[in-house]
Parts: structure tokens; C-alpha cells; sequence
């Protein structure tokens, strides 16, 4: 529904922009350069117009207002089965329907990002699964390992995303975003066969036990065997383990608390390139410069005491809590490489989503399917993660005086039920066919509809820049 509803939107405009085109009134001849530059300026136009129409409206919610609510439930509902936050739905959807400038699009994006991660979080956080032997869903390890760095990316992206020209991060979101949605699907595809290669040699089994091909001891142990495997398959998501002695990590919930609040803390005292920051500082001064030093040894610090704790304690015990969320065994091999796999997707992922403004969550769930990690603890992993960072950014825009707060909060209570909702489905999903690879395909789906949209805009932007003979090369960070 929503990728016709924005089908429809993007014919209507294109449609409009050409038969308001004089030119084309006369045309019998095939569509040369000159007219196909000016269908675009027309259709570039009319998008402009349609957001100065909103943006000059008397009230701030208006009927496009509703439109882009009703179109981000629809996001958020998506998004939340992959465990990402839908940022890169949101942004788009406000800016182009609602007609929002991009300043206030990104704020409130951060919010409804904030209320579908807390969602997801209050799903996962005492679910088990016996698929990972009556393990969390959310795999804390991972994520004490990857937020410090990913913090630090999303600072270091910042700042190039300040440096950058509009055209370059356009280019670079849409090839890495394609590469990623690529990966992404062929990454669904192979749980989708490993699935049903596996559906079909329990179906085989169970038709010989009813042929009488097997002996009564072999068929009483093999049936044992698929009775377990059955249990696993349809043990549904969402549904916490009664019998389950597992507590919740308290400390580890603790250090990503600290981690989170020391980089808050910089954040809140360095302030941004505007001067805004709750200690008087000089834009882009000394100071500012030394704050946003300092988050480079936090994460070093960070990530090495995370790191050697977990060597340690891999001394007492035979296998790690990361281990066995994973699928390929040859990672396991060398523990110290293995666990720094991690801190490096992370980082990665932070300063591709600060440059190209949005959540880390859409680019660390690829990197985390390529090295082997279940679908399933892959979704609630990345919403644990992105949980962090997103009320970091919520709380910065509301301590450093954003406009619209009511509004913010009613789509963030919209984003919460959506992702509420989502989750539902995608457990009954999952309960029904026996598929977690459904999961990943929310994921590539998102990743889909994101890469068009932000592509779309993004280009649209870099043509309007164009065209006005705006400097379009590198840039300083202040």
C-alpha cells in the first residue's frame, strides 16, 4: 500500500509537470535533451511549490500532515520487523508530502525512530528461543562491543557529511545503499532455501515414518528429533519462556548505560556548529574541537575493556555468548579477530549513517547477516542498538530548543504502535511458515524503498543547487 501510495504521488507530479509544459502541446518529434531538462525543472517545481504551500499553511498539521502520518505508520510497521529504525523512510515522507524542511523532518524522525526502538526493545528484552538454546533474542555481547565505535562513526560522519558536497553523499548513499540492499536479499534468499531444504527433509522423514520404512526404534528417535525441530521452527517470537532461569544481564545493561551517558555528555557540552550547547562556547573554537576529540579514546577505552573482560571470562567458559548466535563456524576460530569484527562493522556503519544522515540500524543489520549472525538476533540486536542512539538524538534536539514538540511526540506514539504492530504480524508469520528469513526480507524491503526515495530527493536537491550556480565542491566543517 504505501509503495503505491507513493507510486501514485510521483505519477500525479510527473504527469502534471508534463502537461503543464508548453512544449509538449507541439511535440511530434521524440523527446530531445532540452525538453526532457525541462519536464524535470518542471517536475522539481511543482514539488518545491507543493512544500512552500505546506510550509506557509497557518497550521502546522494540515492534511499533507496526515497523509505523511499515516504513510510513516505504514514505514514503521515495515521497518520494525527488521529491527531498523526507518529513518530513511521518515525523512523523505515528511519532507516530500508534508513538505517539511529538512531540519524538521530529521527531528522528527529521530522521535518516531525513538518510539519504534522502544517498542521493539520491550518485545525482545526477556524473550528467549530455544533455537538459540534458551537464549535472549537481543545479544547483548554484540552490543557492548559495537556502541562505542558506533557512536564515534556517527561523529566522524557528522562532520564529513558537513565536508562532503550534496552530489557526492548522494552518489555514495545510492551505491552503497544498493550494494547493501543487494547483499541484503541474496542474504534472504539463502535462509529461504536453507528453510525449505530443511522443511523438506523433515516432510521426507515424516512420510517415511508413516510408510513403515523405518524401524519402531529408529522411527521413535527420528520422530523425537523432528518433534524438537518442530517446536523450534514455530516457537513463536514474542512469547517469553516461563521456564526460563535467565536473568537479565544487569551489568552489561549497566556499561552501555555508561557508554551511552559519557557520549551524551560530550555531546551536550560541545554543543553544535551554531553555538547551541548548555555552556556558553564559541562555535567551531578550541573547545568545541578538544570535546569532540575526546570521544576518540572513549570508544578505544571502551571497546578494549569490553574486549578484554570477554577474554577473560572466555577463559572460564567453553563458548562465548556471541558463538552461538553464529552460523558459520569458521569465524570462531580466532577469538581475538572474531571479536573485533564487530567494533569495526559498527564504526563503519556510524560514519556512513552521520554522512548520510540516518540511523545506523539500516546499515549494521547487513554487515551483520554476511558474518553469519541469525536473522532473528539480528532484528532484535540492531533495535537494542538503535534504542541508544536514537533517544541520544531525541534528547539533543529537545535540550537544544526544538520547535514542535507535541507534534513529535504524537508521531512517536504513532511509530510505537505501528512498530507494535508489525512485530505481531511478523510473529505470526513466522509462527505459521516456519520462515525467519521473512525478517531479512523486511529488511531488503526498507533498504529498497529507502535507497529510492533518499536517491530521489537527494537528486532532486543536487539539481536544484545546480541550477541556481550554488558552490557545489568540498566544504569546512564550520
Amino acid at each position: 500500500m504505501k509503495t503505491l501510495s507513493l507510486a501514485c504521488l510521483l505519477v500525479f507530479l510527473t504527469f502534471s509537470a508534463f502537461k503543464f509544459n508548453p512544449s509538449n502541446a507541439k511535440q511530434t518529434h521524440p523527446i530531445s535533451d532540452n525538453n526532457m531538462l525541462n519536464t524535470i525543472d518542471h517536475l522539481r517545481d511543482r514539488i518545491y511549490q507543493w512544500r512552500n504551500e505546506a510550509q506557509e499553511s497557518q497550521t502546522f498539521v494540515s492534511w499533507l500532515m496526515v497523509l505523511a502520518g499515516v504513510l510513516c505508520f505504514i514505514a514503521s510497521s515495515i521497518s520494525s520487523a527488521g529491527g531498523i529504525g526507518g529513518g530513511g523512510l521518515f525523512i523523505p515522507i515528511l519532507t516530500i508530502v508534508a513538505g517539511l524542511d529538512l531540519k524538521t523532518a530529521s527531528s522528527l524522525s529521530a522521535f518516531m525512530v525513538t518510539g519504534g526502538s522502544i517498542a521493539n526493545v520491550m518485545c525482545n528484552l526477556c524473550r528467549k528461543s530455544t533455537k538459540l538454546g534458551g537464549k535472549s533474542l537481543i545479544d547483548y555481547d554484540i552490543a557492548l562491543l559495537s556502541e562505542p565505535c558506533m557512536l564515534l562513526g556517527v561523529s566522524v560522519g557528522v562532520i564529513c557529511n558537513l565536508v562532503f558536497p550534496e552530489w557526492l553523499i548522494t552518489a555514495l548513499f545510492a551505491v552503497f545503499l544498493a550494494w547493501c540492499t543487494s547483499k541484503t536479499c541474496n542474504s534472504a534468499m539463502r535462509f529461504w532455501r536453507n528453510e525449505s531444504e530443511e522443511m523438506r527433509k523433515k516432510f521426507g522423514l515424516a512420510e517415511k515414518l508413516e510408510k513403515g520404512q523405518l524401524g519402531n526404534e529408529v522411527g521413535t528417535t527420528e520422530e523425537n528429533k523432528e518433534n524438537e525441530g518442530s517446536k523450534s521452527i514455530e516457537e513463536p517470537l514474542l512469547i517469553p519462556e516461563v521456564n526460563s532461569n535467565e536473568r537479565l544481564p544487569w551489568l552489561k545493561l549497566g556499561v552501555l548505560f555508561l557508554v551511552w551517558f559519557s557520549f551524551f555528555s560530550v555531546y551536550l557540552l560541545r554543543g553544535n556548529k551554531y553555538g547551541q550547547s548548555i555552556i556558553p562556547m564559541e562555535p567551531c573554537g578550541l573547545e568545541y574541537w578538544i570535546l569532540s576529540s575526546v570521544q576518540v579514546p572513549l570508544a578505544v577505552v571502551f571497546t578494549a575493556w569490553i574486549v578484554f573482560r570477554k577474554e577473560r571470562l572466555q577463559d572460564q567458559q567453553e563458548i562465548t555468548s556471541i558463538e552461538m548466535t553464529l552460523q558459520c563456524p569458521d569465524l570462531t576460530k580466532n577469538s581475538a579477530s572474531h571479536k573485533l569484527v564487530f567494533p569495526l562493522m559498527a564504526f563503519l556503519a556510524g560514519l556512513l549513517g552521520g554522512v548520510f544522515g540516518i540511523g545506523g540500524g539500516m546499515l549494521i543489520s547487513p554487515f551483520l547477516l554476511q558474518v553469519g549472525v541469525a536473522p532473528e538476533v539480528t532484528a532484535a540486536t540492531c533495535s537494542f542498538m538503535v534504542f541508544f542512539s536514537s533517544v541520544m538524538s531525541a534528547l539533543q534536539y529537545l535540550l537544544l530548543g526544538m520547535e514542535h514538540i507535541e507534534i513529535a511526540l504524537i508521531l512517536a506514539t504513532i511509530s510505537f504502535i505501528a512498530s507494535l504492530l508489525g512485530l505481531l504480524v511478523v510473529q505470526k508469520a513466522i509462527q505459521k511458515y516456519g520462515r525467519t528469513s521473512l525478517i531479512v526480507f523486511s529488511v531488503g524491503i526498507v533498504m529498497s524503498l529507502s535507497a529510492v526515495l533518499m536517491t530521489s530527493f537527494g537528486a532532486i536537491e543536487v539539481w536544484k543547487d545546480y541550477n541556481s550556480g550554488k558552490y557545489m565542491g568540498f566544504k569546512l566543517p564550520c
